[in-house]
């Protein structure tokens, strides 16, 4: 019996052509589905990534060789919630980018 993993990726939209690019060049199989982040509220893009178990070391490495973790400078406090007069915030720096990844044991996997 094979062991199938489901890879739930999360990264950001600026990283998501390097990801899409190394994935087809290596042959895995994903879909996307656009996501937006909680904190900043930029867009993300979410990858379904199914793959059996002993894939799962190499798609891990290609995911963190093409996400890497950049700073960004952010206001705090958006300009139009500010009350009239009120004192802004310097921006502060951040950290964006990177990969968030999920892996789920699957139960049972169909492909008709």
């Amino acid at each position: 019996m094979r062991v199938v993993k489901l890879l739930i990726c999360i990264v950001h939209n600026r990283d998501k052509g390097k990801i899409v690019d190394e994935l087809v060049r290596a042959g895995f199989k994903f879909t996307i589905i656009g996501s937006t982040g909680g904190f900043l509220r930029e867009g993300n893009t979410t990858f379904l990534i199914g793959v059996e178990e002993d894939e799962l070391p190499a798609v891990l490495k290609l995911i963190s060789q093409n996400c890497k973790t950049r700073e960004q400078l952010v206001n705090v406090t958006p300009i139009e919630a500010a009350p009239p007069g009120a004192f802004i915030p310097s921006p502060v720096k951040v950290p964006v980018g990177g990969a968030v990844v999920f892996v789920l044991d699957v139960a049972r996997f169909e492909r008709y």
